[in-house]
């Protein structure tokens, strides 16, 4: 249990920094920019995938574009022509509104009505006949008084910019009255973008015009302009933005109107801003501004002012509209970035602001919108921090799956409501939450596969190291008793084998046949507890559990033998020496676990199962077969079939033991083996009951028909015991006095 606490204390621990730091940010008390630029970008997705298409037949674009400077004249031009163009606008094409993105700051000196004046002043200014004619001929050249005569009266909007904060101040030309007083929001009010100064048209014009508003703009902080602020503070008054003035005046003019609704949710009061333009509602942003609902392609149709001035224009395409004037020529564009271009005409955000307010589809994220992601973060992020530990990668990613799909299902219904929600807060929380737990969990099963690798990786496989590190706390080298099962395996007559080899190829034989037994026993998962010189010492079922213990182990001695004509073929091609190997096997209760001293340690086995293994490997001579194993390796094993050979008492043990020889797996055996089998044993049966001719017959008989060193043995314990019969309390048990 305490492991287990252990194991997620730490996933839990990562978790919640992560969470903590999303709860700041949401809570405004911590700004991470990343998930700021994730917000724009969610935005724009958003906007891109919904953008209707389509022209908009109700507003147009008046471009002075470089055609018309290079017909007209640069920029600015003379009043007269601009009286001539908005006269043109209103009686030849019939529009129905039109709003100035330009300024007319400066006075029009361009008829010569300065010098005129002038001269009026002077001497001449007595003449009769010349007053008469300056009086008839100023008006004429007043360029000024007739543009604004021009501008009186008509269903239009002029253009002005306020300065914020952190450019030079500056105050040029005439602002209109306020359109509010600057308490018309109450105290929502002083969260509205202030201004510093202002760059307004001439006192003259703004008169006869009456309505005007800021076209200045103020983008997010990575450049993009997704939002218009509709309101602004200036010297105790709040004044409209230049898509709000055009749109009121193409709606004759009423007055504005701004105001903020109260509602409680959850008894957590909320305050919505808006303004209302021409009898239409626009619920605004905290801070004065509203989304832009930008349409896609390209909704409203360009046209050029030189072409109109020519009357060149077809009047279907003006009539009736709302027309802007702004201009697309190098050096005036007033080009901004929005989230569909780069280089966007500014003059064109205000016509998509005027289309999205008399669709109503001009967004803005709602009061309550903080307090809602905030707790979405913390219910998410506890719910998945929590869990993530708990329920493991696969169940973790589908709940990370289904928290996103509900997240994009919320943000989908908001978008429907033009409700613009930071969704990115709670996005990054679950994302991150996964991919924290994602790293921390390859990272630990990393460091657990190590530090398996470190305490097993010499003794077992790679294949069961990789498995025991999927869940390394039930894996340790702590002591402990079992049931296992162990093999030894040694090459016979070693000794003579090694005198016969200088010590390099000696080396070189033990290598290449301790490679290859190695080998084996990995394949059948077995762990190699040690060499000792030629011998190999291998165990099952430890450290990783292995039900079918018995069975790997005899599986392994059999395997061993079979690899011997190979290796041996090797060795001779090197005129190195024949090898054989006795192998022995025993099942029983072991102890198992990393043993020895404080200046060597060592995983291994111990107990008597262990010596009787030893043992046999140590006898497997005396009867001329390869392998030995144990009643209890043969009651454990359910695939292969055993020969009985003997019951036994080995030294150091009193209980008689009965050994058999691995004959290979039950569908393998060949018939004719399987029935050698059976006679031996029936033979051994017989001697076993002093039927010393029955015994004998039988013997004689395979011997004739397949010799064997086993046979030999008991025709010559026959033989014996013919001539010193056993004593009468004789268990047919044979006893080694020797190890």
């Amino acid at each position: 249990m305490r492991l287990q606490l252990k194991k997620i204390a730490i996933p839990w621990l990562l978790a919640a920094g992560w969470l903590a730091l999303l709860v700041l940010h949401e809570a405004s008390f911590l700004r991470l920019g990343f998930v700021e630029r994730l917000d724009a970008a969610i935005y724009d997705l958003s906007l891109k995938s919904s953008a209707p298409r389509g022209l908009d037949d109700r507003i147009a674009i008046l471009d002075i574009d470089e055609a018309s400077l290079k017909e007209v004249g640069r920029w600015p031009w003379s009043r007269d022509r601009m009286t001539i163009l908005v006269d043109r606008l209103y009686n030849d094409y019939g529009i129905a509104a039109m709003g100035f993105d330009v300024i007319f700051a400066e006075p029009d000196i361009s008829s010569g009505i300065a010098t005129l004046d002038q001269l009026a002043k002077r001497e001449l200014s007595t003449d009769p006949k010349f007053l008469d004619r300056y009086a008839r001929l100023r008006p004429a050249l007043d360029y000024d008084g007739r543009f604004a005569e021009m501008l009186g009266g008509k269903t239009l909007a002029l253009g002005y910019y306020f300065i914020t904060p952190g450019l030079p101040e500056g105050v040029t030309g005439a602002l209109p009255p306020a359109n509010l007083p600057a308490g018309a929001l109450g105290k929502d009010g002083s969260r509205l973008v202030e201004a510093i100064g202002y760059g307004g048209n001439l006192e003259l014009f703004q008169d006869a015009a009456g309505i005007a508003g800021y076209f200045s703009v103020l983008p997010d902080a990575d450049g993009t302009m997704r939002k218009l602020h509709m309101l602004t503070r200036y010297q105790g008054g709040l004044y409209e933005s230049f898509s709000s003035a055009t749109l009121r005046a193409a709606f004759g003019g009423d007055p504005l109107a701004a105001g903020v609704d109260e509602d409680s949710v959850l008894g957590r009061s909320y305050r919505q801003p808006w303004v209302e333009v021409a009898g239409i509602r626009v619920n605004l942003n905290a801070d004065g501004s509203a989304w832009v609902p930008y349409r896609a392609g390209a909704p409203f149709p360009y046209v050029s002012a030189r072409d109109v001035l020519a009357g060149k224009t077809d009047k279907g395409v003006l009539e009736n509209r709302v027309v802007l004037v702004g201009s697309t020529a190098p050096g005036l564009a007033d080009l901004r970035v929005t989230p569909f271009s780069s280089s966007f005409p500014g003059v064109e955000i205000h016509a998509h602001m005027i289309a999205g307010m008399l669709d109503g589809d001009a967004g803005y994220t709602p009061p309550w919108s903080r307090d809602a992601i905030l707790a979405a973060t913390l219910i998410a992020g506890l719910l998945l921090a929590i869990a993530l530990p708990l329920i493991g990668p696969v169940y973790g990613l589908g709940l990370t799956v289904l928290l996103l799909a509900g997240m994009a299902g919320g943000q989908y219904a908001a978008w429907r409501q033009h409700w613009v929600l930071p969704m990115a807060g709670p996005l990054v929380t679950v994302i991150g939450l996964y991919l924290l737990s994602t790293a921390y969990g390859f990272l630990a099963e990393t460091r657990n596969k190590r530090q398996i690798t470190k305490l097993f990786g010499q003794y077992v496989p790679p294949e069961l190291a990789d498995e025991m590190s999927r869940d390394p706390t039930h894996y340790s080298m702590e002591g402990q008793s079992r049931e296992m099962t162990v093999l030894f395996s040694d090459i016979r007559g070693f000794t003579n084998f090694s005198e016969k080899l200088p010590p390099t190829e000696l080396a070189e034989v033990l290598n290449s046949y301790l490679s290859t037994m190695t080998a084996i026993v990995q394949q059948n998962k077995g762990t190699i507890d040690k060499y000792i010189g030629d011998a190999v010492m291998a165990f099952w079922n430890a450290p990783l559990d292995m039900p079918n213990h018995a069975e790997a182990a005899v599986q392994t001695a059999l395997d061993m033998q079979a690899a011997l004509p190979a290796l041996n073929e090797q060795f001779a091609a090197r005129n190195w020496p024949h090898v054989k190997i006795g192998v022995g096997v025993n099942s029983g209760r072991m102890s198992v676990g990393n043993m020895g001293s404080t200046f060597r340690m060592s995983y291994t086995v111990m107990g008597d199962a262990v010596n009787l293994g030893s043992r046999l490997e140590g006898i497997t001579k005396q009867y001329g077969v390869g392998i030995l194993a144990t009643q209890t390796t043969v009651d454990a094993d359910a695939r292969h079939v055993f020969m009985k050979i003997d019951d036994v008492r080995v030294k150091g043990k009193e209980e008689p033991v009965a050994i058999y020889e691995p004959l290979g797996m039950k569908d393998a055996v060949d018939p004719a083996q399987l029935d050698r089998a059976q006679r031996f044993e029936q033979a051994y049966a017989a001697y076993q009951q002093q039927k010393w001719d029955e015994a004998e017959t039988l013997l004689k008989a395979l011997n004739t028909e397949s010799p064997r060193a086993l046979y030999d043995i008991y025709l010559e314990r026959i033989a014996h015991f013919r001539e010193a019969p056993p004593p009468e309390d004789w268990d047919g048990v044979f006893v080694y006095t020797t190890k």
